[in-house]
């Protein structure tokens, strides 16, 4: 198996984990502007899944997804944690922990993989975007 397709799909779980973590939120009680900001990263997710479902397309190759089971767990985490104290600080905390999650696996395959190539590593850091600008968007809330 090559680096571009490994590098694709963690890219891939990584969005998918992060659209989980959204969608488990979003049925909570909270600010307008914190619950925009999360409808604008939900859609960045979102994004990001299509285009690496395109390029892995485009080339042929069956990515590895997120696992339901992994879904789960993460769903049911979040809604436990979700149950005490002030949900928006509560919210913007397990988010900004969530993009801490996901730039460091950005950045550990970014150094880990050789060369990935230019589509792949462009999508790599349109992800590390949304993490940053993510974590910005959260630290308001806290």
């Amino acid at each position: 198996m090559n680096d571009s397709k490994q590098m694709l799909s963690s890219l891939l779980r990584t969005a998918q984990i992060g659209q989980t973590d959204i969608r488990s939120i979003l049925d909570t009680a909270m600010r307008p502007g914190l619950r925009k900001a999360l409808e604008t990263q939900l859609k960045e997710y979102d994004d990001i899944e299509s285009e690496a479902h395109s390029i892995a397309s485009q080339r042929g190759w069956e990515l590895e997804e997120l696992e339901p089971g992994v879904r789960f767990f993460s769903d049911m985490v979040t809604r436990i944690r979700l149950g005490y104290g002030n949900t928006d600080s509560k919210i913007a905390g397990m988010m900004i922990q969530s993009n801490t999650r996901g730039m460091i696996t950005g950045l550990k395959n970014t150094h880990q993989y050789n060369q990935p190539d230019h589509a792949i590593n462009t999508l790599s850091q349109r992800l590390l975007d949304c993490e940053t600008a993510g974590i910005r968007q959260m630290q308001n809330f806290l």
